[in-house]
């Protein structure tokens, strides 16, 4: 069995929270408008928001294409994709996590489908960044999970022998992709089994390196 050296987070739902439901309550839309405005922009079958993440478009570009859709929520998408820094929050007791797992020797990577505006926004933020040994972000190359060329992407630029990495996600297609690469995966389904899982591999004895 080979030993453990290389923990891989996603970003949103792991590493830190989403509100962006109370993000566009505090633009001053009822829950059920937030609700909404969250489904146009998330869940929409043209899949803007997969192209943002994607990178084959601006900002600008995708902002149009949002109001072009839904020209009554137009003001308020644009805003919202202008401010991502309002969206994200804190999940300091991972962090915590973090950096006692990369002062243990393990190096610490992410792996996310991102916009490249808003990924800045989101890391500039992150006490955790100055452990991280590096990232692969959808953004960089135009490839998002569970797509394979993005997990063989991280692999390759910074020599990682997949069974020698564990990842963590909250999608379950995710960790699928993943596992038919040969990385051992472990479904987020919390805040608090995440923590409990990255307690116990900080105490089963396994270092990193």
């Amino acid at each position: 069995m080979s030993e453990l050296r290389n923990l891989i987070f996603d970003f949103g739902d792991v590493l830190v929270s989403y509100r962006w439901k109370a993000m566009l309550m505090d633009y001053g839309l009822s829950a059920e408008e937030a609700e909404r405005v969250g489904r146009e922009m998330f869940d929409e079958p043209d899949r803007l928001w997969h192209q943002f993440d994607l990178g084959v478009k601006s900002d600008e570009e995708i902002i149009a294409a949002f109001a072009a859709k839904y020209p009554a929520d137009a003001k308020v998408i644009t805003w919202f994709i202008r401010h991502g820094e309002y969206m994200e929050a804190p999940r300091p007791e991972i962090w915590d996590r973090v950096h006692a797992l990369k002062s243990a020797g393990f190096r610490i990577f992410i792996l996310s489908n991102y916009p490249k505006t808003l990924f800045a926004k989101h890391i500039e933020y992150a006490d955790f960044a100055k452990d991280l040994d590096g990232w692969m972000v959808s953004y960089m190359l135009h490839q998002c999970k569970p797509d394979p060329p993005i997990y063989e992407a991280l692999l390759h630029r910074y020599g990682l022998q997949p069974q020698e990495c564990l990842f963590f996600d909250d999608r379950a297609e995710n960790i699928d992709g993943a596992a038919a690469l040969g990385i051992p995966g472990f479904l987020v389904t919390g805040r608090a089994a995440l923590s409990k899982k990255l307690d116990e591999i900080l105490t089963s004895g396994q270092r990193g390196r």
